[in-house]
């Protein structure tokens, strides 16, 4: 099991190249690239599209991702994962919109692929708190958009990646798509059934597991081996605070119970770049070697 960090958080302080000297100085051997950087979720939901992704050619557009491809290759560490572009949908009944955004998670594959990371998280499709689809429309949603990248995603070995949502109301998190694990079990089965192939896992993310209320081990062990990636974080319960493990809630020995029994054997990922926010710049770096030292206790714990 490889241990790895995201580039979010450091990229946006040191430049992707720092960031990933950073991460390998500080124990890590892979590495989850915020490619969503290049169109940020407040962007999204303003419909603000970048200059980039208005005239896009494939020269300029993976132009973009030579740093997070460059960093990997001259400090010694795999991309093991990314993040796509989110939210991919917007409630509203804006098509055109929408389908320049599920066309924008073709070309985000491929820039994976270029990068030379295979697996690729991309948020489910759903509506808000105050504009919930039916249980039913949402599940066809997924089906119906995720199986439509389904031949970029076989083209460039890239499997993609679903997590698990929450939505917030007066400072409350609820469950939204894919925190029922049942549901989204069956989701991610129809979706390689109709793919023919494995081309879709799941990420596992820690917090939001946490916030909505669900055993992580119990969750763990029902997704079993969909599970191709985690989301590695802590929070208190409320918010979501992507906070390094121990500066939370969450019973980490049921994370570490839930690796062994499923018998885990991929990289996994921490999502901790809230660090950079809580502590001072000054211990930012041993918050990050911290953070390196308890993925390597996970992993003996899983293993023992």
């Amino acid at each position: 099991m490889k241990i790895s960090v995201q580039t979010g958080g450091m990229s946006e302080r040191f430049g992707v190249e720092e960031t990933y000297r950073l991460i390998r100085e500080s124990g890590f051997e892979g590495v989850d690239a915020n490619l969503d950087h290049v169109f940020s979720s407040g962007e999204v939901r303003r419909k603000n599209i970048p200059e980039l992704l208005l005239n896009y050619s494939d020269e300029t557009f993976f132009e973009f991702f030579k740093p997070w491809r460059d960093g990997a290759a001259k400090y010694g560490v795999e991309n093991v994962q990314a993040h796509s572009v989110f939210p991919g949908w917007l409630p509203g009944g804006d098509s055109e919109y929408n389908d320049f955004l599920l066309d924008l998670q073709k070309k985000m594959i491929r820039a994976s692929a270029f990068i030379g990371c295979r697996r690729l998280v991309i948020h489910p499709f759903f509506g808000t708190y105050d504009s919930p689809l039916p249980a039913e429309e949402e599940f066809r949603l997924n089906l119906e958009s995720y199986s439509a990248l389904a031949d970029t995603a076989k083209e460039c070995g890239v499997i993609i990646c679903l997590e698990n949502m929450f939505v917030v109301h007066r400072g409350k998190a609820y469950a939204a798509c894919c925190s029922d694990i049942g549901i989204a079990c069956e989701l991610i089965d129809a979706l390689n059934g109709r793919a023919g192939e494995r081309r879709f896992g799941f990420c596992l993310d820690t917090g939001h597991i946490l916030l909505t209320g669900t055993d992580i081990f119990s969750a763990m062990v029902r997704l079993g081996d969909r599970i191709e990636a985690f989301h590695i974080h802590d929070n208190n319960g409320i918010g979501d605070q992507h906070l390094a493990p121990y500066m939370g809630v969450l019973d980490w020995t049921r994370f570490t119970d839930g690796l062994k029994a499923i018998g885990f054997d991929k990289p996994i990922s921490f999502e901790t770049f809230n660090i950079w926010n809580t502590v001072d710049p000054e211990v930012a770096p041993a918050m990050l070697k911290f953070i390196a030292e308890t993925g390597k206790m996970f992993v003996r714990k899983a293993m023992a």
